[in-house]
C-alpha cells in the first residue's frame, strides 16, 4: 500500500511538472513570436506558483493517503480552498509589486495556469478515487 501511494504521489508531481513546463514553453513561444515581452514575468510567477503548489499537494496527499485515507475527501476540499487563497495572495503581492498597469496581463496568464492545474488535479484524483473505490468492491 505504501509504495503505491509513493508511486502515485510521484506520478502526480511528475505530471504537474510536465504540464507546467509545457505551459511555460508555450508562453515563451508566444513571447518570441508575438514580441509580447510583458508575458515573461507573469509566466515565470505562474510557473513558480504551480510548481510549489504541486510539490506541496503531492507531499501532503502522500502523508494523508498513507496515514489517514478516510480523511482524503476533506483533504481535497482543503486543497481547493488553499489553492484559491494562495492564488489570491499571489495576485495581491504581484499587484503591490508591479502596480495596476500590468495586472490584466498577469491575471490572464496566471488564471490559465491555475485552471489547467485545477483540471489536472481534479481528473487525477477523481481517477485515483475511482480506482480505490473499485478495489474495495
Amino acid at each position: 500500500m505504501r509504495t503505491d501511494v509513493d508511486k502515485k504521489s510521484r506520478q502526480y508531481f511528475r505530471q504537474s511538472v510536465c504540464l507546467t513546463a509545457a505551459m511555460y514553453f508555450i508562453s515563451l513561444l508566444v513571447v518570441r513570436i508575438g514580441y509580447r515581452d510583458e508575458l515573461l514575468m507573469p509566466a515565470a510567477v505562474s510557473t513558480v506558483f504551480s510548481l510549489v503548489f504541486a510539490a506541496i499537494v503531492a507531499f501532503a496527499w502522500k502523508r494523508v493517503a498513507s496515514r489517514r485515507p478516510d480523511q482524503l475527501p476533506t483533504f481535497h476540499m482543503g486543497v481547493s480552498g488553499g489553492r484559491m487563497l494562495a492564488a489570491l495572495f499571489t495576485m495581491l503581492v504581484y499587484y503591490l509589486a508591479t502596480g495596476r498597469q500590468s495586472m490584466l496581463t498577469f491575471v490572464l496568464v496566471f488564471l490559465t495556469f491555475y485552471v489547467v492545474h485545477l483540471v489536472h488535479h481534479s481528473v487525477f484524483f477523481a481517477r485515483e478515487s475511482n480506482r480505490s473505490g473499485n478495489a474495495k468492491n
